[in-house]
This record gives structure tokens, sequence and C-alpha cells, in this order.
């Protein structure tokens, strides 16, 4: 006779230090030439872009290991603020993590084509990706792999916008640099910037490029529609998440944190506003340095939250119900 506590495998328990940590406990699929999913979670653990303190390879792996305390069943998540329940029918199959894109140390540029082509992969596919960094250099790789004209929201305390002197081209400082000159990229909007070490000439050219940059002091004059007011409804959106956005005191999990950011809710919703105003086709989260982060873990499970809470309101949207019925 069966011991009671034994139970089939359609009836497991899976606590979150149990089994594979995939994100969300999603399927793992990682031939992208066979994929079939709407939202594709791909890691990118490199830090080689970090000119300080290294460690947010790992954050990835610590965001997919945090993920799993928000997985109960198959039956999304409930919101009790909102009395809602979100990603009810993705997390039965529509979110599948691709695993990690292949990282080539000391070979910077080699390891940013293995990003481009996995995110190629991912959209070539139709599927949304979801990026977890690494540093933020990886944002420029992913961003290069879209071809659709779209716009690009940069929640960050940094600008991240270095000239390109003593020959460095690919840190975490250079990525928007990169960015704002490909052609298919229509506008770059920055926000939370607030940093005493970002230089005047990283602003002047910043603007001279017509970036549109808001500082934490002018969002917390307009707050989260006065920043998406300025892109057309409905537009293609790629949204770049640096956890340094959000208060020092927040993160201890990052290296670069800075003080007087957001608070988590700032942060909610304005995501939560962006994914009203705009179709969403991309994000990535970086900066999360597990070396760094307290015993718990709490930079790597606000990290993870931050993705699970705009994953919900993404595809809490009528337009996304109508793409994937």
């Amino acid at each position: 006779m069966a011991d009671k506590g034994m139970v089939g495998a359609s009836e497991r328990l899976d606590m979150p230090f149990v089994g594979i940590p995939s994100f969300l406990r999603a399927p793992i699929h990682t031939n992208l030439d066979t994929l079939k999913a709407e939202i594709a979670v791909l890691g990118a653990p490199t830090d080689e872009g970090s000119p300080f303190k290294p460690g947010s390879r790992f954050g990835a792996r610590a965001m997919r290991e945090h993920s799993l305390r928000f997985v109960s069943g198959k039956t999304g998540y409930y919101d009790p603020q909102r009395g809602h329940r979100f990603l009810e029918r993705e997390m039965n199959g529509a979110i599948v993590d691709v695993g990690d894109a292949d990282i080539l140390p000391t070979n910077l540029p080699g390891t940013f084509d293995n990003i481009t082509a996995s995110v190629h992969g991912i959209l070539s596919a139709g599927a949304v990706p979801v990026v977890l960094g690494g540093d933020h250099a990886i944002t420029f790789p992913v961003v290069r792999a879209f071809a659709r004209p779209l716009h690009v929201v940069h929640l960050d305390a940094h600008l991240d916008y270095m000239p390109f002197v003593h020959g460095m081209f690919h840190t975490n400082m250079h990525a928007f640099r990169h960015i704002r000159k490909m052609s298919h990229v229509q506008s770059l909007t920055q926000v939370g910037i607030r940093s005493l070490r970002d230089s005047e000439v990283m602003h002047r050219d910043a603007r001279a490029d017509g970036n549109r940059i808001v500082t934490m002091e002018a969002f917390r004059h307009s707050g989260a529609q006065g920043v998406v007011d300025v892109l057309p409804r409905d537009a293609a959106c790629y949204v770049s998440i640096d956890i340094d956005v959000l208060d020092l005191s927040l993160v201890p999990g990052c290296v670069s944190a800075e003080p007087d950011g957001m608070s988590y809710r700032e942060l909610r919703d304005l995501l939560a506003t962006i994914a009203a105003h705009t179709e969403v086709v991309g994000f990535d989260l970086v900066e999360i340095n597990p070396l760094l982060d307290v015993a718990t873990g709490v930079t790597a499970y606000l990290g993870a939250h931050t993705v699970l809470e705009f994953l919900g309101q993404i595809c809490a949207q009528p337009r996304w119900s109508k793409a994937h019925g």
C-alpha cells in the first residue's frame, strides 16, 4: 500500500527549492528553431561590461530561483490589491524558458553576437523576448536583434551614454549611445536619471541626439502618465529596466545603486502605464549582483517580482488578448 505522503507526478507539490529553476518553472526549450511560445525568457549572464565590481553574471540564475516562489500549480498569480488573477493562461504553456545565450569569456563582441542571435531566434518564432541580465551592456545586442521600428524606454539612475574613448565601446556605460544610432530606434526616453557620476558631456550628447531625459525630479512632477504621453499610442516599445532605477535602500545587491530613486510602487505603476499605452515587444532587467546581495536575496527577489508584475500587466491588456486569444 502506498504511503499517504506520496503523490502522483501530476500532483507534485514542487516547493521553490525543488527541481530545475526555469523562470516561473516554465517549460525549458532551448532549440529556437522549433520554438512555439508567446513569451520566451532568455538569460544573458555576462558582466564583462562592468568596470567596477563583477557578479551580475549570476543575476539571471538568481532571478530564476526566486521566481519559483511565485509558482503555485498553474494558476497564475493573484494580486490581492487589485483583486485579479494574472498570467493564468500564460503560465500554462505560453511562457517558455529558452536558457542562456552562450557566453564567451574575454570575447565580448562574440558574446554580444550570441545574444543578438538568440533574441533574433525568439523574434523569428513570434515570441516576446524577456531578457535577464547580466549587466546593462547586454541591452545593446538585444535591441540590435529587432528590425521593426520601435521606441526604447530606459529606466535607470544613469544615462549609460559614455563617449567612446580609451578604446572602450562595450561597457555598461555605453549601451544607449549604441542603441540611439540604430536606424529602427525611433526615440529613446531615459527615466529616473539622477547619478552625480554621469558627466555633463553625457547629458549634453544625449540631449543633442534627441533623447528625452526624465530626471527623478521631473518624474515626480510629471508622473508615469507624463512619461508615456510623448509616445504614440500602441507603438512598439522596448523597455530596459536597470534595477538601480529603484532607491539604493531597496537594492543592496546592485553595485551601481544610487540614492533618491523610485519606490517599488512608482516603478510598478510606471511599468503598468507603459504596458497600457504601448505595445511592449520585449524587455530586460539587469544589474542584479547576487554576490553583493543580503542572505535572503532580496534584490534578486525584487527583480523576479518586477518581471512577474510587468508580464502580468502586458498580458492583461486588450491588445494582448486580441492577438493571443
